[in-house]
């Protein structure tokens, strides 16, 4: 038997209503008692004879809000720390009485309300349903099995509000966040929760979002920082339930049709993505988690370039502080004694340099005792300071900085301003999912209310002192919540070193990227313990096709340290160097527009049943197709979409719309481009990818046909377009980029390029 694991900062456990227990207060009927354009709000009963306020209004085109609470103001409680929603207007909204029912309509999204008996339905501007409200489920006996529109009380207080909807049973559901889980989330209760989840192989998540997708054209996203649960089909396969544990219930249905223009509304709502700085789409190479040291960091630095692995960033984990000091952002000077001496070689080499940090500091820290008595770390509700085992018995446990105090924010970021005009370049912001449900904060909220959101306060502090200093706002983050893209760049955590881990560490960033959060990475090898050397290379080559790629783990991920497969791991890192105008490209793309870089088949293919199962392999941008080998035995199964696809390697041509058997030799991974794709590259990629622009650049066309492309760079946008012209290939291209040549894969023909 294996124990449970408990946390010090698990989340508190709704009541559970007994058999024949009162309490549930459904919305029965309305009246409406104003609207105007945008809107409306209605006076509702209920079957506990309360009276609740529901107010649906336009908040974007396409995008419809609807709160249900006690009174009109009411605000979630996460709002006394931050907003994290933004509700948009549209010029042409229009709300229609008429006899009995409302119309609320946002354009291609329209919302139907019939007022008694209460009913809710969205459709599209055709009038086709997309989503329509559950009125609830009981048994023969009588037993609650869903909870329809209202709120529930135990003990004479209000456990949380409720939303369930409709869910047909071919209807596929994702997003979450960071959820290691199937993609598709049906049969799954989500829970809104930022857990130190200790691997990627379970529902815990590290990164939560309370948002979804839907197969049926929509999204959902809640408004709120309480531990949301998402019932998708579990307790009933007919029905998503919602419960907020919150003040009122905030939501907005968003209108598709396409993932993609969900996620394009979505981040109208909450925030565009952060577009990374270039250089950190290179390699990024970590000192592991062991004790590392001045020398050991140039030395390694030194063996990096003279071994030719192309890398741009340095990470140096926990050991750049003295131990058990953790994390009070000082360097330990026995073993560091000159880190801006040691900073300037590392520029000198082309290596920027990331620190790990995280918002906790030990009570053994010198820091520690200004900190607590200046009102710096979050209290327990008799005063004291929380000093909590955060690392779960592994290292001393710490105070928690409490970042809805100002003084302790800038406190905080003078800590950090040294570092940043040192050279350090970035951080990366481990931890932030421990804040005890039992907490105080300095602004009064509890420990629940702020946990979820804390994070966003933490990277938040970090980015703009990181964007003040070293002129961007890009951290590395492991926890994240609603609004998270803003932070830049996010990782998987703490993965095991296993197939199988790796699998569903892909899982969870394909989850994350249907989330809203385009700039994802893992770390390559996996955490915990040492890969196999097969492992090593595979999961290297999963790394180095993914948005951003870090080699980390707690033993050395470096290379050389592989000798028997050295060669085999650095060649895919090479191909992601070759591959970096395509990369960047794609970047620059999802900034724009919110679709993930690493795109599950759903975003291309929303009407292929397929797409929202096909869950190890994704599009990287929009023309390749990748597979990450998922086995030791170097064979698995590869669904092609509808189309045609050209095998990278081989040139062979394939017809999609099936499920082919693919065997790989370890020097090389499952990769597939759309036929007639135009894929830049660098002909000869340096060991950095820098701060410049590309340079020369060499189109790849998969096949004779008709392709387009836009090249990003520093400088602007470049425009390509092919057509077949007889026997051969005519390139036009529009823009600055200087394209060297052509290389054709799948076929040989003559090339003709024309710049206009």
């Amino acid at each position: 038997m294996v124990a449970h694991e408990y946390f010090v900062a698990d989340p508190p456990e709704l009541p559970v209503r007994s058999h024949g227990e009162k309490g549930l207060s459904a919305l029965t009927a309305v009246e409406p008692v104003a609207s105007d354009a945008s809107g409306v709000t209605l006076k509702g009963a209920t079957c506990a004879e309360e009276t609740l306020l529901v107010q649906v209004n336009v908040a974007g085109e396409g995008v419809i809000r609807v709160r249900l609470g006690a009174d009109a103001d009411a605000r979630t409680r996460s709002a006394a720390a931050i907003s994290m929603v933004t509700p948009g207007e549209y010029a042409d909204a229009r709300v229609d009485l008429g006899d009995g029912t409302v119309v609320v309509d946002a354009g291609s999204l329209r919302a139907e309300i019939t007022l008694a008996p209460w009913h809710l339905r969205f459709t599209d501007a055709s009038g086709r349903t997309i989503l329509e409200q559950d009125r609830g489920h009981t048994d023969i006996s009588g037993r609650m099995r869903t909870l329809p529109f209202g709120r529930s009380l135990a003990g004479g207080a209000v456990a949380g509000y409720h939303e369930s909807f409709a869910a047909p049973s071919d209807e596929a559901f994702s997003g979450f966040g960071e959820s290691f889980t199937r993609l598709d989330k049906r049969g799954q209760r989500p829970v809104m929760w930022n857990f130190d989840a200790f691997g990627a192989e379970s529902q815990r998540a590290y990164k939560n979002v309370p948002f979804y997708l839907s197969s049926r054209g929509y999204g959902v996203l809640v408004d709120s920082g309480t531990p949301v649960e998402f019932d998708v089909c579990q307790s009933t396969n007919s029905c998503v339930q919602i419960v907020v544990p919150d003040d009122l219930i905030d939501y907005y249905v968003i209108a598709g049709p396409a993932p993609a223009d969900v996620l394009g509304r979505f981040d109208l709502l909450t925030c565009k993505p952060l577009l990374p700085p270039k250089w950190a789409f290179g390699t990024w190479i970590s000192s592991g988690f062991f004790v590392d040291t001045q020398e050991r960091v140039l030395n390694r630095a030194r063996t990096i370039r003279e071994r030719g692995i192309p890398c741009d960033v340095l990470h140096l984990d926990t050991y750049w502080q003295k131990d058990g000091h953790w994390s009070d952002l000082q360097w330990d000077a026995d073993n560091f004694p000159d880190p801006e001496g040691m900073l300037a070689e590392l520029d000198g080499m082309g290596f920027k340099v990331c620190l790990w940090m995280n918002p906790y500091i030990s009570h053994l820290s010198p820091a520690f005792p200004e900190a607590a008595e200046k009102g710096y770390f979050l209290r327990k509700q008799d005063g004291e300071v929380y000093v909590a085992d955060c690392w779960h018995g592994s290292y001393p446990p710490c105070g928690i900085v409490d970042f809805t105090n100002p003084a302790a924010v800038e406190w905080f970021q003078g800590l950090l301003r040294p570092l940043l005009r040192q050279g350090v370049q970035v951080f990366k912001t481990d931890f932030a999912e421990g804040v005890p449900h039992d907490a105080v904060a300095f602004n009064g909220m509890a420990g629940t209310d702020l946990h979820n959101v804390y994070t966003l306060l933490f990277n938040d502090a970090v980015s703009a002192v990181t964007k003040e200093i070293a002129g961007h706002g890009m951290v590395w983050a492991r926890s994240s919540f609603l609004g998270g893209q803003r932070h830049s760049a996010q990782w998987g955590g703490d993965t095991y070193t296993s197939y199988p881990a790796m699998g569903s560490t892909l899982r969870g960033g394909l989850a994350h990227g249907l989330s809203g959060v385009p700039f994802w990475s893992h770390d390559a090898g996996g955490f915990t313990g040492r890969p196999t050397d097969d492992l090593y290379v595979r999961w290297t080559q999963f790394g180095a096709l993914s948005p951003l790629l870090r080699l980390h783990g707690t033993t050395s991920r470096e290379p050389w340290e592989f000798p028997e497969v050295e060669a085999q791991a650095v060649e895919a890192l090479r191909l992601r160097y070759r591959l970096m105008p395509y990369l960047y490209s794609a970047a620059v793309e999802a900034a724009r527009t919110g679709a993930p870089m690493m795109r599950a088949l759903c975003v291309d293919y929303p009407d292929d049943p397929v797409a929202w199962q096909a869950d190890l392999q994704y599009l990287l941008g929009r023309d390749l197709l990748v597979a990450p080998m998922i086995s030791p035995e170097g064979t698995r199964r590869v669904y092609l979409p509808a189309g045609e696809w050209v095998d990278h390697w081989t040139g062979e041509v394939l017809t999609g719309g099936r499920y082919v058997t693919v065997s790989t030799p370890l020097d090389r991974i499952p990769l597939f481009a759309r036929r007639g794709a135009l894929v830049p590259v660098l002909a000869e990629p340096g060991e950095t990818v820098g701060d410049g622009t590309f340079g020369e650049v060499t189109l790849v066309a998969y096949g004779v046909g008709e392709g387009r492309a836009t090249i990003s760079d520093l400088d602007g946008d470049t425009t390509v377009t092919a057509v077949g012209d007889g026997d051969g290939l005519r390139v036009t291209v529009s823009g600055g980029t200087r394209i060297a040549g052509v290389e054709l894969v799948g076929a040989d023909a003559p090339v003709v390029i024309t710049t206009i």
